[in-house]
């Protein structure tokens, strides 16, 4: 019986622009297809109703997402007043309209900063954490509500882009963790008519931004593939250090690679002393992760093949 063909083996990351409609796992198969990737996993699930950045691991690189969990965000997101849907977005039936008081930029500031900074944000019913064994999403599409604890939130950043009678616009870095969709419900309630998200997109996640890197929509990269061949594809993939930049460098001598290839511990001059960091060869190699422990010496943590 023949071996079935697993796809080509490449290695790093491609930043990719998932559309509206399609779920990340989906976006995820169709560019796995098209580079015809023997691996392929992504970092950072959005939801079908939000569109933008979505990176793509392939091969080694998604041994990497773990690292990537406590990574911040950055969204883009238009709320309407006066709208209350059961979902928070356009996706849920509409519960309830109020009307909307006027609001200008000074007023829409001063709620603005109420959640600035660290706040704690209830989790809402429609989303992916679970209750005993179950999705709540899954509980809300049944008409059951559970409680909820209130989770700490960072929001390092929410600025104000656009305002209109019913409508605005803002940019939000956050905190891993965050909810856009009860962020926009709650400015909604603190207004005093509600909101619900329009439309919301990414725009950044940990070191990758849609303002400083290029990503690519299906479209783009079909259009690649189909001027240059597969192979043309190669030229959009980073490698898999460029999503640790967080992370301290240390470059090794050349007489401490092969011990930490082999898993060895070895002494490093200047080695940070807490917490993870990127290990290098002289020729600035990536290597992989590496940890200083109790005697001094840098253990490795999280090894790559030679690529």
């Amino acid at each position: 019986m023949a071996r079935k063909r697993r796809g080509r083996e490449i290695n790093g990351i491609v930043l990719f622009d998932k559309p509206l409609g399609l779920s990340s796992n989906q976006a995820l198969q169709r560019v796995r297809r098209l580079f015809d990737a023997a691996k392929a996993g992504h970092t950072g699930s959005l939801d079908p109703a939000a569109s933008g950045l979505l990176p793509v691991c392939f091969g080694q690189a998604t041994r990497i997402s773990g690292l990537l969990l406590d990574a911040d965000k950055t969204y883009r997101v238009t709320g309407r007043l006066g709208t209350l849907t059961d979902s928070g977005d356009l996706e849920g039936e509409v519960i309830e309209t109020r009307e909307v008081p006027p609001i200008d930029t000074g007023a829409m500031e001063a709620v603005l900063a109420r959640f600035r900074g660290r706040v704690e944000q209830v989790p809402p019913m429609h989303s992916a954490l679970k209750h005993e064994g179950r999705r709540l999403y899954e509980l809300a599409r049944e008409g059951k509500t559970v409680e909820r604890k209130a989770r700490p939130i960072d929001f390092h950043e929410i600025t104000l882009e656009a305002l209109s009678a019913t409508e605005f616009t803002l940019r939000v870095h956050s905190s891993k963790g965050a909810y856009i969709r009860t962020l926009i419900e709650d400015i909604g309630e603190a207004i005093g008519c509600g909101a619900v998200v329009i439309e919301l997109r990414r725009i950044g996640l940990g070191p990758w931004s849609m303002d400083e890197q290029p990503t690519y929509r299906l479209e783009d990269l079909e259009a690649i593939a189909a001027e240059g061949g597969i192979d043309s594809l190669d030229h959009v993939i980073l490698p898999i250090d460029s999503a640790l930049g967080a992370y301290p460098a240390v470059v090794l001598d050349a007489s401490s690679v092969d011990p930490i290839r082999h898993g060895h511990p070895v002494f490093v001059p200047n080695a940070p002393q807490t917490g993870w960091f990127r290990l290098y060869a002289p020729d600035n190699l990536f290597l992989g992760m590496g940890e200083v422990l109790d005697d001094g010496r840098t253990a490795p943590r999280r090894l790559f093949a030679a690529l």
